[in-house]
């Protein structure tokens, strides 16, 4: 498996997708049932199969991640050909992003001494959706990337 598989909640929600994709294998409904009762180590590699499908249509997709911690964000944008990184980190330490009130100081406070900015750019490995997938697996998650344009426009 070459992702993660997919979580149950996420598995029902794609209960029509998971459909067609057995379908494409030739395995009918009752078929299924079989697998899964019989043959429970097979029915676990079609959902590993199913899931590392579905992540790289996802990945395939993303343009923006966004990691946000107390003291730091990390705001990627996947471009082509390279990651984007567009970095701050609050040195006040009372401030913490995570919460509104922290983020309301950050918002006020954004050009003062207390944050510091980093940007940086890095080719991709040879797994384009690799690369994206072990940030998400760090904490990123997958946004329309306002926050980074609008860094990108006044940085």
């Amino acid at each position: 498996m070459k992702y993660s598989r997919l979580t149950r909640q996420q598995l029902e929600g794609l209960h029509k997708e998971f459909i067609n994709f057995l379908a494409t294998q030739s395995i009918t409904s009752d078929e299924w049932k079989t697998l899964k009762e019989q043959k429970p180590e097979v029915a676990e590699e079609e959902l590993d199969v199913f899931s590392d499908l579905i992540w790289e249509g996802v990945l395939t997709k993303v343009g923006y991640l966004e990691n946000i911690s107390e003291q730091h964000m990390h705001l990627f944008h996947c471009t082509e050909k390279e990651m984007k990184l567009i970095s701050v980190k609050l040195m006040n330490p009372e401030a913490d992003l995570t919460t509104k009130e922290g983020f309301n100081w950050f918002k006020k406070n954004w050009q003062s001494d207390f944050v510091e900015y980093l940007t940086a750019s890095k080719a991709y490995s040879e797994d384009k959706g690799l690369d994206k997938f072990n940030l998400i697996r760090q904490g990123a998650v997958i946004t329309k990337g306002e926050l980074y344009q609008w860094f990108e426009k006044v940085i």
